[in-house]
């Protein structure tokens, strides 16, 4: 569904700015944002979106739309400066109910490397101004956690179910994501997590996209003038407070289930995306990325795509990695969404941007809560574990806490 079609053509102005300040001082509570340490970008105002099941769907009409847009600028047409198309996609279309959506802000304003820039899009021709400084989000009024579709012990009943079919020889791994809610007295305003998770979480992508708001360590397809890196993570162990990280990383750079958790997702990345590379990159071995809160297995993978593809294309042609779904992935895929017993929504799926070039980055939507469509005083929250055959529930269970705790903490109050 398109709502607010584009019946003339769009006209773009982009410009060099001085350093404003903090950039999420102009950012709305139904503003978008998306980015990694300093380099990032806040939006205001909504020209067009699609609302689509498909991610092909929405490619033909960025395309369609980029096309249609004059683009003033006094910059180089450098990696995201200038309009963009900013979106969020659900997972499997075929298990949910919600759907995915691509929407062309009215107003951008960023930062990356240093160089500050403000883009203004509209129907007529525009002049770009400074959107107003917004008045600072609210905590959650008299925040309080309830527990999701499953109890801790039906969902390792869940996780023993999984096992058992791995075992049989039916899939290679299963991704089963866990889901708990957070309710308030008055609306969620997401900004207020982005801005604790921004803070928190530096180096991981943040966003917030219609709703939708998290940190995610996992970039599923970054394209910039053809070279493009996938960071694929598989296999976790908690941070403890009486362990070092020193030691919490041998253990998992020497877990054999670990490691071949992460083989699988290395494995499933390289098979979608290689098609559409001239040349790639694989690491022989990962490395371990720290977080605050866990430690990953991590291997970035790069190379040249063909020109034809966007990031967009490539993100489709890479989603979903058995990083987030399984092995194969056809498997996984029907058995989520015949036993996961939740909608995972958009959650896992890809939230990234598109720039008229067809660069952009989309990350997978992970540690991350969405404020619920009909009730702004619920949020979804979602974590999710790899199960092997050698999977213990508990284990897991403790995994999906960790990935839960980034989004529980940065609701609250004070962290």
């Amino acid at each position: 569904m398109l709502v607010n079609p584009a019946s003339s053509r769009l006209h773009a102005s982009t410009i060099q700015i001085k350093d404003p300040g903090k950039l999420r001082k102009f950012l709305s509570p139904n503003g978008m944002y998306f980015g990694r340490g300093q380099n990032c970008f806040v939006t205001n105002g909504e020209i067009t979106r699609i609302e689509t099941d498909s991610m092909q769907e929405a490619e033909d009409w960025w395309n369609t739309l980029r096309d249609k847009i004059e683009n003033e600028t006094e910059m180089p047409g450098a990696f995201g400066i200038g309009p963009l198309a900013i979106g969020s996609f659900v997972f499997d279309p075929a298990a949910t109910k919600q759907k995915s959506v691509l929407i062309v802000p009215e107003t951008i304003v960023g930062h990356r490397d240093g160089i500050f820039w403000l883009t203004k899009i509209g129907f007529d021709r525009v002049t770009p101004t400074l959107p107003p400084v917004q008045d600072p989000p609210e905590p959650a009024k008299n925040l309080r956690f309830e527990q999701g579709p499953l109890s801790d012990y039906q969902w390792m009943m869940e996780v023993k179910l999984a096992r058992a079919f791995i075992r049989s020889g039916d899939a290679q791994k299963i991704v089963l994501a866990r889901k708990t809610y957070a309710h308030s007295d008055e609306p969620f305003d997401p900004r207020w997590a982005l801005l604790k998770l921004a803070g928190n979480y530096a180096s991981c992508w943040n966003y917030m996209v219609d709703g939708l708001v998290g940190a995610t360590p996992e970039m599923l397809v970054m394209r910039s003038n053809g070279l493009t890196i996938s960071r694929i993570l598989a296999g976790t162990i908690p941070a403890l407070e009486d362990i070092s990280d020193e030691n919490q990383a041998a253990r998992l750079i020497s877990s054999s289930k670990d490691l071949h958790e992460h083989e699988l997702a290395v494995e499933s990345v390289v098979r979608q995306l290689k098609p559409y590379f001239q040349g790639m990159h694989v690491p022989s071995a990962p490395y371990v990325l720290r977080l605050p809160n866990v430690l990953h297995l991590a291997s970035d993978i790069g190379g040249v795509t063909y020109p034809e593809y966007n990031v967009l294309s490539l993100a489709r042609a890479a989603h979903p990695t058995a990083a987030v779904c399984g092995t194969p992935t056809d498997v996984a895929r029907e058995y989520i969404a015949t036993n996961e017993r939740m909608d995972r929504g958009r959650y896992a799926g890809p939230v990234g941007w598109i720039d008229t070039q067809g660069d952009g980055e989309w990350a997978l939507a992970l540690r991350c809560g969405q404020v619920d469509d009909e009730d702004p005083t619920k949020m979804h929250l979602y974590a999710g574990g790899g199960i092997m055959a050698d999977s213990r529930p508990h284990s897991e269970l403790v995994e999906t806490e960790s990935k839960l705790n980034p989004i529980k903490s940065a609701l609250r109050e004070n962290i």
